[in-house]
């Protein structure tokens, strides 16, 4: 049997504490719509966040979810994975959660490239506290902070992700729900580490990048793309002049973090107990 999107619904009076117009609440629905089309009842789902408006989502979904610390979202949902690798585990935060505080971890977590999806709303500010600029801002934007606009060239995530041997890298726009689903979904089926950006509005703090500068400066990557060119979505991503939407690279055939541990396909409790398995898992974090 289907599994319905509104499986995920929690009840009607949940107080969310986003903005009316947040960009958020598209992201809300592409991840409900992904995972109810790709038939994963709410128990098989855990949804991992740290700190920020982003990482809220997983308080709005009737799912299995972990908050962690500011920027620690990854590490656990890593852990998560590698104790109960029958689970669809996705790290869900935002720009500055996971590539500011959690800057140390989106690279390592590349490195050992876990089957987990790393969702990142990405609104090129700080939407939580007092809109101050976030790795992802442009240069130039002025904010209660930086009022003389910000001096440095923006992150690129994408670009980074592909240097350090991400397995799958994908970038959408929270106001194409449709398309952006579809990416979500491709996203939860490869097997590795996969991450979506995802351009989302902040209609309070961030008055530069909109609805319409989104659809204005994004482009789709057509069909004649080739995902498997590792070199050629180095040059997508280097374009910061013309911003494309869609998969831009995928690998498939790597082994992913639980592999190269060797570890069991079955939940860690109902493994025996073994010191030796035990302190090889702990050493690889040193």
């Amino acid at each position: 049997m289907a599994v319905d999107k509104k499986q995920y619904d929690l009840p009607l009076h949940t107080d969310i504490a986003w903005c009316p117009g947040c960009g958020n609440f598209p992201i809300l629905n592409i991840v409900k719509m992904a995972l109810a089309e790709l038939d994963l009842a709410p128990e098989q789902v855990v949804l991992c966040s740290g700190i920020g408006q982003a990482a809220k989502t997983p308080q709005y979904m009737r799912v299995n979810y972990f908050n962690g610390l500011h920027g620690r979202a990854l590490p656990v949902a890593t852990a998560i994975k590698l104790s109960y690798p029958e689970m669809t585990v996705i790290s869900e935060s935002g720009d500055g959660d996971t590539y500011g505080e959690g800057g140390n971890h989106f690279l390592h977590t590349i490195r050992r490239n876990p089957d987990i999806t790393n969702i990142v709303h990405d609104n090129m500010i700080y939407g939580l506290t007092k809109g101050q600029a976030s790795p992802t801002s442009e240069k130039g934007l002025e904010t209660p902070i930086q009022t003389e606009g910000v001096v440095l060239e923006p992150f690129n995530p994408l670009l980074t992700a592909l240097s350090l041997g991400a397995t799958f890298v994908g970038r959408v726009f929270s106001g194409d729900i449709m398309q952006a689903k579809e990416v979500v979904k491709q996203a939860i089926l490869h097997e590795g580490y996969a991450l979506v950006d995802v351009f989302q509005p902040c209609v309070v703090y961030n008055k530069q990048n909109t609805y319409q500068w989104f659809k204005e400066n994004t482009y789709y990557l057509d069909e004649n793309h080739d995902k498997k060119d590792k070199n050629k979505a180095m040059e997508v991503v280097s374009d910061t002049s013309r911003l494309a939407l869609g998969v831009i690279y995928q690998e498939t055939g790597k082994s992913h973090y639980a592999e190269r541990l060797n570890l069991k396909k079955e939940p860690l409790f109902k493994h025996e107990r073994n010191d030796e398995a035990l302190q090889k898992l702990m050493n690889s974090y040193r």
